[in-house]
């Protein structure tokens, strides 16, 4: 049977070369750059391909200059600073704390220390010791257990129990520090994912996230993986639960793009449905993940998140012009789904780029005609 699967991939990734080989109106094709049919990026002013930044969906440039002075200087009082000074209800703490763990997460695995050797992300030990009572260093310090133990071991396996667990008792701790700050909680969905917390237990953490910032998107986001198909939860809970945030989104809320998340996270391996990414259910999803960007604050740090997503489904969708309209925003930064599933974000947000400036192209779209 799995031989069958093979043979059949091999036969859809024939017919889907084959289709983009083809060059007329409508059609669009990849071609070596320098060629003369090569569209280039390049003339609506994109970043390179080795300029893109793949470690935020967007910019953040206070988080940048502190995480830069923080690996620098390996000095953790400047992160200390900034989260303190960071509203805790909003969406920018929770990717902050994010990308702190991340950081120091990934100085240990490129520097795992040995005889005579200091292993990386020693600043956030250093937190921790001279600041035990630090909200902030806490919340890091149970986001960087988590992120080690998808890094590191295998689901389900007694190493990765064993860091969840420990994870688990950090969240616990960080939530003591600031009772009303949501972070801790939603640091703990993936713990809850993770350990395979029954409903009941996962409904009561989903609770005392709802008390304390009722419209967060990232707090969601993180909860949809729980009810999704691969995890607890099958398509019908996933989609019900995306639905129902859409339903009670408050005007302005991104939340509305909720059940675009809930489509991505089920989307068929091999798709032998034509026309899928023109199918109801994904147009319907699309157009609420449109209006949701189109009705945020401009300053909602989230609209990125939307907007890669985005960028997906109407290059998939052969919606060139509309693609466009959001690689003209969000350009420059790739930290976000779906780029970061692949092993190069970059090169695969690249392709999916140069596919939209190649549609757009074919339909007779240019640089003078693209709203700026």
């Amino acid at each position: 049977m799995e031989i069958l699967w093979v043979l059949i991939a091999l036969v859809m990734l024939g017919f889907v070369l084959l289709q983009l080989s083809r060059r007329r109106r409508g059609a669009v094709g990849l071609v070596e750059p320098g060629h003369p049919d090569a569209a280039d990026p390049a003339n609506y002013g994109f970043a390179r391909e080795e300029e893109l930044d793949i470690r935020m969906p967007g910019p953040d440039e206070d988080l940048l200059d502190v995480l830069d002075l923080v690996q620098r200087t390996q000095d953790y009082r400047g992160a200390q600073q900034l989260l303190a000074g960071t509203e805790a209800e909003g969406e920018r703490r929770w990717q902050r704390v994010q990308a702190f763990a991340g950081a120091a997460s990934l100085e240990l695995r490129q520097r795992p220390g040995g005889v005579g050797e200091t292993p990386g992300g020693q600043w956030l030990r250093v937190w921790r010791a001279e600041a035990p009572k630090d909200a902030g260093g806490a919340a890091v310090h149970a986001e960087f257990l988590v992120q080690q133990a998808w890094r590191t071991a295998t689901p389900g396996a007694d190493d990765f129990r064993i860091i969840m667990e420990e994870a688990k008792a950090a969240c616990g701790e960080a939530a003591l520090l600031a009772p009303g700050d949501p972070v801790p909680y939603i640091v703990e969905l993936s713990v809850a994912r993770g350990l395979g917390y029954s409903r009941e237990e996962f409904e009561q953490l989903w609770l005392k996230i709802l008390d304390r910032a009722p419209n967060h998107m990232g707090a969601h986001l993180a909860a949809l993986q729980y009810w999704c198909e691969k995890w607890h939860g099958s398509r019908e809970l996933a989609y019900s639960f995306a639905e129902a945030a859409a339903a009670r989104a408050p005007r302005g809320s991104l939340l509305a793009a909720m059940p675009l998340f809930a489509v991505f996270e089920h989307l068929p391996e091999v798709n032998l449905v034509s026309g899928f990414y023109q199918s109801e259910v994904v147009t319907k999803a699309v157009h609420g993940a449109l209006h949701a960007v189109h009705s945020a604050r401009p300053d909602d740090p989230m609209q990125a998140h939307v907007r890669h997503l985005l960028v997906f489904f109407l290059v998939r969708g052969e919606r060139w012009a509309e693609a466009m309209n959001q690689l003209m925003i969000i350009d420059g930064h790739v930290g976000a789904l779906p780029w970061t599933l692949s092993a190069d974000p970059a090169a695969e947000f690249a392709v999916y780029r140069a596919l939209a400036v190649a549609g757009y192209e074919a339909n007779g779209g240019s640089p003078a005609t693209l709203p700026r």
